[in-house]
């Protein structure tokens, strides 16, 4: 299933929901579908009943739920019987907002494990590719704060010149996990979603100059969405998807998922090693070959619409503001 998080107003209030996107124009509200549930079984305290099964914040609820890949497909067979039966009705894009389909992330890890990618990037250093590049799975810390989800404006900070899109394959974990090894860490993914890193590139390479960091060049702003693809849509194993970019229409970056030297159950193997991996918590594959400006010698500018897409998980749409600084949309 396609799981993400809709805004729907009434005349009292506006709701956060957990939603199923179909056809990619109509999603199917999945906690308005347990209040209808609960209700129908005769329950007083039915919209209690409905939080306890279904809290409306996809975070919190794989970070709760003890199997969440299971009990969502669950709710969707329910939320399917009263979508036939007509006790619920699907909800039109043009009627809700569409958000981050995750608000929370407990810990946002973002790799560097295209290697077509890192090649350019040294090159470009004029350093030879390291050795320990082909070892472990490498990758830094992001902050969580500055996450986005489809349509809003992405920031272009005041401190920077130069602005950049990255072209990455997320990952959230499903379950928690501690020294798990790779050919079992299949099990421990939820889905996968479409990332864009946005880097303040001439602030990075000042930070990386010094041998720390990225920070102020990247946290700043980061983009998901506009689905999660839970991971029983792709047979339970990794896949092998095409990646493109758009800037105003024009395809600037073309790659694969599969290209990447480490795989996901790699990188959880590494990271789960004496340390805890929690339900929620974000991957990031690292940029797909040809996957950004810095690599292609051109950056998207303000006023620019970047549209990045992942097969099987859909299309990912923002612009860039035309401000400079903090436009108070996280």
């Amino acid at each position: 299933m396609k799981l993400t998080q809709i805004v729907t107003a009434s005349d009292y209030r506006t709701q956060l929901s957990i939603a199923v996107l179909y056809d990619d124009e109509k999603f199917l509200n999945l906690n308005q579908a347990m209040d209808v549930y609960f209700k129908s079984k005769g329950h007083y305290n039915y919209i209690e009943k409905s939080n306890h099964k279904l809290v409306n914040c996809l975070s919190t609820f794989l970070s709760l739920s003890s199997n969440p890949l299971e009990e969502i497909l669950e709710i969707e067979e329910l939320s399917k019987s009263l979508l036939k039966s007509g006790d619920i009705n699907l909800i039109d894009s043009k009627s809700l907002t569409l958000k981050a389909p995750l608000q929370k992330i407990p810990t946002y890890r973002d790799f560097y494990a295209h290697e077509l990618h890192v090649k350019k990037g040294f090159e470009k250093r004029n350093e030879p590719m390291p050795k320990a590049w082909y070892e472990i799975p490498a990758y830094y810390k992001g902050s969580t704060l500055g996450f986005i989800g489809p349509n809003q404006d992405i920031l272009w900070p005041s401190y920077t010149e130069v602005l950049d899109y990255e072209l990455e394959l997320g990952m959230v974990i499903g379950r928690d996990c501690l020294n798990v090894k790779a050919e079992k860490a299949v099990k421990n993914i939820f889905g996968f979603t479409i990332l864009n890193d946005i880097s303040a590139r001439d602030i990075q390479k000042k930070e990386m100059s010094i041998r720390l960091g990225p920070a102020k060049g990247k946290d700043f702003c980061s983009v998901i969405g506009p689905v999660i693809t839970t991971i029983d849509e792709f047979e339970y194993k990794e896949p092998n998807l095409k990646m493109t970019a758009s800037v105003n229409d024009n395809i600037w970056s073309t790659g694969y998922s599969g290209d990447a030297h480490f795989s996901f159950s790699e990188m959880i193997e590494h990271v789960s090693k004496d340390e805890w991996v929690v339900a929620g918590d974000l991957f990031g594959s690292g940029t797909v070959g040809t996957g950004c400006g810095l690599e292609l010698g051109k950056y998207p500018q303000a006023g620019d619409l970047l549209e990045l897409e992942i097969e099987k998980i859909g299309k990912l749409k923002n612009k860039i503001s035309t401000n400079r600084g903090y436009l108070g949309n996280f």
